[in-house]
């Protein structure tokens, strides 16, 4: 069931797939989710060289014979010491079969990728940017809503609006992320014309994730308020959890803060040591309003299962109803 050009390209069982996350989407997380059936992709910039990230590839590798991905996430602008051409050398030398790109345009890495076997699948937030993946060559377009955790862009354009926009303009598939997080969401996405969903908050909150117990015990007692946008300033809206951290930053771009100013609270370091510790108010720990539908600490694998059976569940209900 619920075979897609997606389950197809990426040769893995469900339509469901799995985001890179700093920090936290490293072997353990992305290999349950292999094994699960998913899609899964290794954070890049988790890694602080080239050396790093293959090691991380094959310890993956050690835990699961399933495909993942690796997400190479590009700032707007190139900056001292970015690692993104080694980074693409390195997944086409490792013949990964995905990856997941965001950022800046990937177009001068197309012909690089392709010819490697390597898919590209270039996440955006608004169908203007899906339209020129699509014209650069990208193989996929994975469309976040406003809902999302991360980055939704700027134009506050939810998932119900952004997918199905995607997905009558383009060719090419759409994937839908930003909201999703359980089987409703995956038939929801499916109606809508995508050919899979992007979750990133629901495998926050499991198992094997690393980040700490305390983060995941915040993360089901949660509302769907409990998220909050910030770095509009300076172009970079993020979604995440309101604590400390988000309202200092909210405080300081209210103030006329400059990047430079507001690094220190916002510096992905910060959030690590936070991930480590587990103090709730340190760090801007991105989280998707979908964290308000999270009641449950599970292993991925029951994360899954949950996520198929109740989508075959609705299905069979939505079927029905057409029959009646």
């Amino acid at each position: 069931m619920f075979k897609t050009r997606i389950t197809e390209m990426a040769n893995v069982k469900y339509p469901v797939l799995m985001g890179g996350m700093q920090w936290l989407a490293r072997a353990e997380l992305v290999s349950a989710v292999a094994n699960a059936g998913g899609l899964a992709f290794l954070t890049a910039v988790s890694c602080c060289s080239v050396k790093e990230l293959r090691e991380e590839i094959r310890r993956t590798r050690d835990l699961t014979d399933k495909p993942f991905g690796v997400n190479i996430s590009m700032l707007p602008v190139l900056m001292p010491g970015d690692l993104t051409d080694a980074f693409m050398d390195l997944v086409c030398e490792e013949g990964i079969p995905v990856v997941e790109t965001a950022g800046r345009s990937p177009e001068k890495y197309v012909d690089l990728l392709h010819d490697a076997g390597v898919k590209l699948f270039h996440k955006v937030p608004a169908l203007r940017f899906a339209q020129k993946a699509e014209s650069i060559g990208a193989d996929a377009v994975i469309i976040v809503g406003f809902e999302c955790g991360g980055h939704p862009g700027m134009d506050d354009v939810p998932s119900l609006i952004q997918t199905p926009a995607a997905a009558e303009t383009l060719s090419i598939p759409v994937i839908a992320a930003g909201g999703y997080c359980d089987g409703k969401g995956l038939i929801a996405a499916l109606a809508l014309g995508a050919e899979g969903v992007l979750l990133g908050t629901r495998f926050m909150a499991s198992e094997e994730s690393p980040m700490h117990d305390n983060f995941k015990a915040w993360m089901i007692n949660a509302q769907a308020t409990d998220t909050m946008v910030v770095e509009r300033s300076i172009r970079n809206a993020a979604r995440i959890m309101k604590n400390e951290a988000a309202r200092t930053v909210a405080r300081m771009e209210a103030e006329g803060a400059t990047l430079e100013e507001l690094f220190p609270v916002i510096a992905g370091s910060v959030s690590r040591e936070a991930y480590l510790s587990g103090d709730l108010d340190q760090g801007t720990i991105a989280c998707g309003q979908a964290v308000g539908r999270i009641r449950e600490i599970k292993p991925v694998a029951a994360i899954m299962a949950d996520i198929m059976d109740e989508a075959k569940s609705v299905l069979a209900r939505l079927n029905n109803l057409a029959q009646s």
